[in-house]
């Protein structure tokens, strides 16, 4: 069984003036270090989730993720920038610090916060919530192999709240 071990997060978030929903998760994975990129675990569904999402290709490799992201109003980071973990269990997570989430909102105009997973949910509401007032938070299951219960078409289901979130936040066109 792995030790465990103090990690401090590493990957910088992405967002830019155009962001308007934020999307958390909790640490990044020993994968996700490895690749220098969010949910680089190969059987991490959360980049297939969001392709199926609006309607495109999965997005592939860290610069076309970005891209991605951007394109659509969605910043992406972590609540934790540092903790104890055994390997990726959230489970195991000790000794949490987050992150500095008024980096973002400070930036961008988010209207909806989204976490992965539980144990991303429970900590944002913690140690984060209070940093962003008055942005509604919305919990999402994690798209992590270790949530096997859930299939592909049951994550996109429960992922249509990110998509409502930007678009409900749309300028309205008036036509020219």
């Amino acid at each position: 069984m792995a030790e465990p071990a103090s990690i401090t997060h590493t990957l910088e978030p992405i967002f830019d003036a155009r962001s308007r929903v934020l999307v958390l998760g909790t640490m990044p994975s020993p994968k996700s270090r490895e690749v220098g990129f969010y949910y680089g675990h190969p059987q991490n569904r959360f980049w297939k989730v969001m392709g199926t999402l609006f309607g495109e290709p999965e997005p592939q490799g860290n610069e076309g993720r970005t891209a991605f992201l951007l394109e659509h109003g969605i910043a992406l980071w972590d609540v934790l920038a540092s903790c104890t973990i055994v390997g990726a269990s959230d489970a195991s997570i000790a000794d949490p610090i987050p992150n500095d989430l008024t980096r973002i909102a400070a930036c961008a105009p988010l209207s909806a916060v989204f976490t992965t997973g539980g144990t991303a949910s429970s900590l944002y509401r913690r140690l984060c919530a209070d940093m962003l007032p008055g942005i509604p938070h919305s919990s999402l299951p994690s798209t992590s192999p270790a949530n096997a219960r859930m299939r592909l078409p049951e994550l996109v289901d429960a992922y249509r709240p990110v998509v409502d979130a930007l678009f409900a936040t749309e300028p309205l066109s008036l036509g020219t």
